[in-house]
């Protein structure tokens, strides 16, 4: 297993409760003699602290380890940050959901001392990476861990595109939107527009229209190495925009082309052992229990 020595913390900004939780984590990394470097984005509200201050890619270039202290949109910011530099994370849970940051702030010493002595499992996520292009010349790009979405913006008029994987056309659609997810973002917004869940482990990339003009488009999920482009309409004269995991937003024009694929580097995400995905999307999505009342 890997030995933990330099850690990175990353925190979300606008939460006393985070800032408490990293107060405590920052102690428990100390009292275990590690080296611990604060995010600058969080270090301002630790005054006093005394540690390393870096940016997220100098967290990514000299650490061994970084812990994020947030919900999964935290995650999500620091995953297409640290993607490229292979550093395994680990999220401690300080928002809602918790997909992706699956220890709760009460057992924080315990399960992050279980993985410092090597009890963990590191789960491999696969980003998508898009690109915007005008007439042939790039105007934007973006990563998602989650998902990319093609949407009408501030308009409430519908989207008009057509959909090609790996070169094949597919569709001609009108519709709200399209959703594009990782097995990561299946149950986020994808999920929400009534696409499947998939496991993690899936090598696979789900297309989920949203509201379309005809109830015959239904989600697709296709190989995770496809490429997809989708060109949009130039008949058009509204100007839809793309976000990447909600956060990254670009505006398209009329005839834009948007293209996505599988990005080459992948998010090493830390679990403590005895996780489970289906426990987690039981707790999260509130399934049934067994038959007969057991849990």
């Amino acid at each position: 297993m890997e030995h933990f020595r330099n850690i990175g913390i990353i925190g979300r900004l606008g939460s006393t409760q985070v800032v408490d939780t990293i107060r405590r984590l920052k102690k428990f990394l100390l009292d275990r003699h590690l080296h611990v470097i604060l995010d600058e984005s969080i270090a301002e509200l630790l005054p006093g602290h005394g540690l390393q201050v870096s940016s997220r890619k100098q967290l990514g270039e000299i650490c061994d380890m970084v812990i994020v202290v947030g919900g999964d949109g935290s995650m999500l910011g620091a995953a297409r940050a640290l993607a490229r530099y292979k550093v395994p994370v680990l999220g401690i849970n300080r928002g809602s959901l918790g997909f992706l940051t699956d220890i709760r702030p009460d057992e924080l010493e315990t399960r992050v001392a279980e993985v410092l002595d090597g009890q963990y499992t590191v789960e491999s996520r696969f980003l998508l990476e898009t690109q915007v292009r005008r007439k042939l010349e790039p105007i934007g790009q973006g990563d998602a861990l989650n998902d990319v979405v093609l949407h009408p913006g501030k308009s409430t008029r519908m989207i008009e595109f057509e959909l090609y994987i790996d070169g094949q056309f597919v569709s001609s659609q009108k519709s709200d939107g399209l959703i594009v997810s990782t097995p990561t973002g299946s149950t986020a917004y994808a999920l929400s527009a009534g696409g499947p869940i998939m496991h993690p482990k899936l090598d696979a990339i789900v297309i989920v229209p949203m509201y379309p003009h005809t109830l015959s488009s239904r989600p697709i999920v296709v190989a995770g190495n496809s490429e997809l482009k989708i060109v949009v309409s130039p008949k058009m004269d509204i100007y839809p925009q793309v976000s990447c995991d909600g956060q990254n937003h670009f505006t398209c024009s009329p005839g834009d082309i948007v293209t996505i694929s599988k990005k080459p580097q992948r998010l090493q995400l830390i679990h403590p052992l005895d996780h489970n995905y289906y426990e987690v999307c039981r707790t999260k999505l509130g399934w049934g229990s067994r038959l007969g009342g057991g849990s």
